[in-house]
């Protein structure tokens, strides 16, 4: 009769014991770790919800810690996307330059492409700062329009080429007529006749340099001809008042 109680109670405590490991292991265990695919829906759906900032985070979470999951590629992709509708545009460039570089015979290059030479593009605020970007987005415009040129995309980029030879030629003429004002007419001479070289594709710039060009080049000859005749000028006195 003692044993059996005996076995009764220590069954009890067991039994207690079993349980209260389980509610131990609740308590302290870390959570389990989303799958690659969690992450990848949740990064989604913060895309959807315009929550961009959220979007990168969780992209970049399922890059690192999945980087051999098949959600990965699409990620990388869809991160470089929310860098630019987020406006981060320097951010945005790196990572689709960095797609590319990974896996250049992916379906969707000549989409990176175009992207790329637009978040280059976006980096341009205005004629006059420098024009790197530009001349870069154009490279990339063009090398979509050559290699792939039944992409749904090369039209479009086309359209791009042109706005950005539009917007190096409107820079060109800013610094021309910086040099003008400045009075500076041989400088501004030879920044316009650049422009009527170089940019013949943008006619309407192009004409106004031409037109600039031979007044510059007619103010830079006077002003030429003013400082010899006050060299000589100058020559004279000093000869008077040596005699």
């Amino acid at each position: 009769m003692h044993k059996k109680l005996l076995r009764s109670i220590l069954l009890v405590i067991s039994m207690f014991a079993v349980s209260g490991c389980g509610i131990i292991d609740m308590i302290y265990l870390p959570p389990a770790e989303d799958t690659a695919q969690e992450v990848f829906e949740a990064a989604n759906d913060a895309m959807s919800e315009k929550n961009y900032v959220r979007a990168v985070e969780l992209y970049n979470k399922l890059r690192d810690t999945y980087p051999f999951s098949p959600y990965t590629v699409d990620a990388e992709l869809s991160l470089a996307d929310a860098y630019f509708l987020d406006e981060e545009y320097e951010l945005a460039t790196e990572t689709y330059k960095d797609f590319e570089s990974l896996h250049p015979r992916h379906e969707a290059i000549p989409y990176v492409l175009y992207q790329t030479g637009m978040s280059l593009m976006k980096q341009f605020r205005s004629i006059d700062r420098a024009t790197t970007e530009l001349k870069e987005a154009y490279d990339y415009f063009d090398r979509l329009r050559q290699t792939f040129p039944d992409s749904p995309y090369s039209k479009s980029a086309e359209e791009h080429m042109r706005t950005c030879r539009q917007l190096m030629a409107e820079h060109e003429l800013y610094i021309a007529d910086v040099f003008w004002h400045m009075k500076k007419y041989g400088p501004a001479w030879h920044r316009y006749e650049y422009i009527m070289k170089n940019f013949k594709d943008v006619p309407e710039v192009a004409d106004h340099a031409k037109e600039k060009s031979l007044a510059a080049y007619h103010n830079y000859r006077e002003a030429q001809s003013q400082e010899v005749r006050e060299k000589r000028e100058g020559s004279w006195k000093r000869w008077f008042t040596w005699l």
